[in-house]
């Protein structure tokens, strides 16, 4: 077996954008870095730590899968740039070549695929709601109410969807961080907030909101998640499904989800995708 090449791990400000014509292999080997776009608010999938190191569990996922590309292409040293992108402008990012690879919490739909492509999955998650303590659990409990969200998700718009479907009148308020949702929860300005029920996860747990709150077991939806990256580069599609499809069977996936999810239990569909994700080798 080759021994692991050197993988220097970094945080950057975006580089050049990469011309459309080149691929994405050849870009790594020419400059020995590749660039991996995260979002810095989607704890514990994907932010920035107090020392301001990238950290969570699709930074992660994508350290290991950097450093199997570099092994596949037989590279001593590849420089692993972690770059910063917010929920609004991540799939632009990943188009325009300004990133390589987007780190993470991106739900693979139709729509999208229109402007990126995607690897196998990496993660299954689903939509869940905090709500003050004995607030009825009903879509109906809704009406006539504010309900919030993080802007630029898929989950602002399966709340609408939702809403419409299950004909709730309710003002959807669409907030700029999860923070600043989880303050309007806490001040009345709405009377539910709607995220991934990782992030919902992440944020009740690590505050006091169990006191007065109270997040759904169930969720609306269960979306798959994935590795963004350009359309029309099959090869570095082809190295990045192998990479995860390694860890996958060799149980790193589930070390991953253990110290990104410390003390949680997987669901029974991420228990699934840890058995249909991998590719054949």
């Amino acid at each position: 077996m080759r021994p692991l090449a050197r993988l220097a791990l970094s945080f950057a400000l975006l580089g050049a954008a990469l011309p459309a014509s080149a691929q994405t292999l050849d870009h790594i080997r020419e400059t020995g870095e590749i660039r991996l776009g995260i979002r810095s608010d989607a704890a514990p999938l994907s932010y920035v730590d107090a020392e301001g190191r990238p950290s969570g569990y699709t930074p992660t996922v994508c350290a290991h899968v950097a450093e199997l590309i570099a092994i596949d292409l037989e590279l001593e040293n590849l420089n692993a740039n972690f770059v910063p992108v917010d929920a609004e402008d991540r799939f632009e990012k990943v188009a325009n070549g300004d990133i390589d690879l987007l780190c993470g919490a991106a739900t693979i739909t139709i729509e999208r695929r229109e402007t990126v492509d995607f690897s196998i999955p990496t993660f299954v998650d689903g939509t869940a709601v905090l709500l003050p303590v004995g607030s009825g659990t009903d879509f109906s409990a809704l009406a006539g109410k504010k309900v919030g969200v993080r802007a630029g998700t898929t989950t602002e718009e399966i709340l609408a969807n939702s809403l419409e479907a299950a004909g709730v009148q309710a003002e959807i308020v669409a907030f700029d961080t999860h923070d600043a949702g989880l303050a309007g929860l806490e001040n009345g300005e709405i009377s539910a907030y709607f995220g991934d029920q990782s992030i919902l996860y992440e944020l009740f747990h690590k505050s006091d909101l169990s006191e007065n709150f109270t997040m759904s077991d169930n969720t609306l939806t269960i979306e798959k998640q994935g590795l963004a990256l350009r359309r029309g580069d099959a090869d570095f599609r082809l190295v990045v499904d192998r990479a995860l499809s390694q860890l996958y069977a060799s149980g790193t996936m589930r070390e991953i989800f253990q110290g990104a999810f410390p003390g949680a239990t997987p669901g029974l569909a991420l228990k699934a995708l840890y058995l249909i994700a991998p590719d054949l080798p």
